[in-house]
C-alpha cells in the first residue's frame, strides 16, 4: 500500500509526509540563507530535484538527506524529518492511524476473509498479494510496500508482549496466491508464529452453516491508553471505529467467531492438512 500515486519509481503525488519533509528541508534552506539554485550545487544534485524535494513530490535519496543535513548544518532536523517519513513510505494514508494505534496496543484480534493479514505474510506471499491487483505497481512502490508490511511485523515478537488473535477464513489458503510453493512456505511460517506465547491463530472452516463474520473483515484492539477501537477497510479507504456501540458490536462478533472457528490445536492440524495437499 502506498500513500500515492506514483508517475514513477520515486516520484509521487504530494502527501503529508512528503510535504512536511520538504518543509523542514525549505526552512533549514533559508535558514542557511541559499537559495535553490546554490543549494543544488552543494549537494550535489539538480534545482530541479531540490524543488520537487522542497515540494513534495519526490522522495528523497538518503545521500541527499545525509548532505543536505551536512551542507545544512541542521541539528539532525532534516535526518529526523526523513526516518519519520521513510517509515510511513509505503503505507496507504487512510491506514496510517490504524498502523500507529498497531505499534503500541495492548490486544489486536483480526477476523480476515480475503487475505492472510498482513502481519502474519511472508515476503513471497506480500509480493504475489502486491503484484496481482490492478494497477501494477512500479518496482519501487512494490519494494516500499513489501518492506514496510514486514517491518510492521516486528509487533509480534516485542516486549512486552501485545496479545494477537487471528480468525483467517480456510478459503484463502486454498485459493493458493503465488502459486503452491509460496502457500507452502506461508503455511509453515503461520505455524511458527502460532508457537509464540502471545499468539492465537484459529481457521474458520469452508463449511460453516453458522458464521458470525459474513459482514466482512475487522480489527479490533486495546490501546497502551485501554481504549477499545475497531477498524473496517474496503477498497481504497478505511476506518478507525471510535463509537462505543459500534465496537461493542465488532467484540460480540468477534466473540461469536472464536467459538464457532476451530481451536488453536485443531487449526494447526487443519494448515498441516492443507500443506500436505499442495
Amino acid at each position: 500500500m502506498t500513500a500515492g500515486k506514483s508517475n514513477g519509481d520515486d516520484q509521487v503525488e504530494p502527501d503529508p509526509d512528503l510535504r512536511n519533509f520538504g518543509d523542514v528541508l525549505k526552512a533549514s534552506r533559508k535558514r542557511a540563507d541559499l537559495t535553490q539554485e546554490q543549494f543544488g550545487p552543494r549537494v550535489g544534485y539538480s534545482v530541479q530535484y531540490v524543488a520537487s524535494v522542497e515540494q513534495g513530490r519526490r522522495h528523497p535519496s538518503a545521500k541527499f538527506v545525509n548532505k543536505a543535513e551536512e551542507v545544512l548544518n541542521a541539528f539532525g532536523v532534516i535526518q529526523i524529518a526523513a526516518k519519520q517519513m521513510t517509515r510511513r513510505r509505503g503505507l496507504a494514508s487512510w491506514f496510517r492511524r490504524w498502523a500507529e494505534l498497531e505499534e503500541t496496543a495492548v490486544a489486536l484480534n483480526t477476523y480476515e476473509c480475503r487475505s492472510i493479514p498482513g502481519l502474519l505474510q511472508t515476503e513471497a506471499y506480500a509480493r504475489a498479494q502486491i503484484e496481482n491487483v490492478p494497477p501494477r505497481p512500479t518496482a519501487q512502490e512494490a519494494e516500499d510496500r513489501i518492506t514496510l508490511r514486514l517491518d510492521r511485523q516486528k509487533v509480534l515478537t516485542r516486549t512486552p508482549y501485545t496479545t494477537f488473535s487471528f480468525i483467517i477464513e480456510q478459503t484463502v489458503f486454498e485459493r493458493q496466491t503465488g502459486g503452491p510453493e509460496v502457500t507452502r512456505k506461508l503455511i509453515d511460517h503461520l505455524l511458527k508464529c502460532a508457537q509464540l506465547p502471545n499468539v492465537d491463530i484459529q481457521l474458520m472452516p469452508t463449511a460453516s452453516p453458522e458464521h458470525a463474520g459474513t459482514d466482512g473483515p475487522f480489527q479490533i484492539l486495546e490501546s497502551h491508553e485501554h481504549e477499545w477501537l475497531g477498524y473496517s477497510e474496503g477498497q481504497k479507504h478505511g476506518e478507525v471505529i471510535t463509537d462505543a456501540k459500534a465496537v461493542s458490536d465488532l467484540h460480540q462478533q468477534y466473540a461469536k467467531l472464536r467459538i464457532q472457528a476451530l481451536n488453536p490445536a485443531d487449526t494447526a492440524g487443519l494448515l498441516m492438512r492443507l500443506r500436505g495437499s499442495l
